[in-house]
């Protein structure tokens, strides 16, 4: 059973595609992109690069670095839509590609940028970073909820959160996936993926509970998979 609708609103920060494709016209558009359609292209831009965009935020938690992986994530698109075979939804193909490339991303940061000094850099301990990173304040029913600062403090825990754990919740309760989509996403079993969404909601609550108090952060994330 699903939590309450106000911790599931908490942690979408973003708008959601108006409508689920079905299998019919993921086919569809796969075809027509690989004969080279442009206007499959455009209706494929349209359908998921804001929400790959906020996926690899979530993820990254940068802004710049997420712009690139969409980049990367279309490049690997229009590259491999000939793979595309239907088994799983085009959004679950394209997530899977998101993550993977958020991954690579991460990786690459660890081994050179980590080294580099920054003119701008601020201090370790400043939590300038996460007010400049969080994306679509107009629009997000997430601001609606609670407003600025709590957005801020939920960007600044989920940050702290083990990788797995993260990209677990954020797949279930911003990108709405079901278990099976993100075990498909993932490449890991349901057990895994429901393992995974509970220990990152536990973790997440505890986190919020040193900023906000164990009832509010009780409120905000739900203590248990659905």
């Amino acid at each position: 059973m699903r939590g309450s609708p106000v911790a599931t609103a908490i942690l979408d920060f973003t708008e959601h595609p108006a409508a689920q494709a079905t299998v019919d016209e993921d086919l569809c558009m796969a075809e027509s992109l690989r004969q080279g359609d442009e206007r499959a292209y455009e209706e494929l831009i349209a359908r998921f690069q804001q929400p790959v965009y906020v996926l690899a935020c979530r993820l990254l938690s940068d802004q710049a670095d997420a712009a690139d992986v969409v980049q990367e994530v279309f490049l690997k698109v229009f590259r491999s839509i000939g793979n595309f075979r239907g088994q799983s939804s085009l959004k679950t193909w394209i997530y899977r590609i998101t993550v993977n490339e958020a991954h690579n991303a991460h990786r690459w940061f660890f081994r050179h940028r980590r080294r580099e000094t920054e003119l701008d850099a601020q201090p370790e301990d400043s939590n300038c970073r996460w007010l400049e990173t969080v994306a679509d304040h107009g629009r997000s029913p997430y601001e609606e909820a609670c407003g600025q600062e709590q957005h801020r403090i939920l960007e600044a825990a989920l940050v702290r959160l083990n990788p797995l754990f993260k990209e677990a919740v954020v797949l279930r309760d911003q990108a709405d996936l079901s278990y099976d989509e993100i075990a498909e996403v993932l490449n890991v079993s349901l057990g895994t993926v429901k393992s995974r969404i509970l220990r990152g909601r536990e973790a997440l609550r505890v986190e919020l509970a040193g900023s906000l108090g164990e009832s509010s952060a009780l409120h905000l994330v739900p203590k248990t998979a659905e």
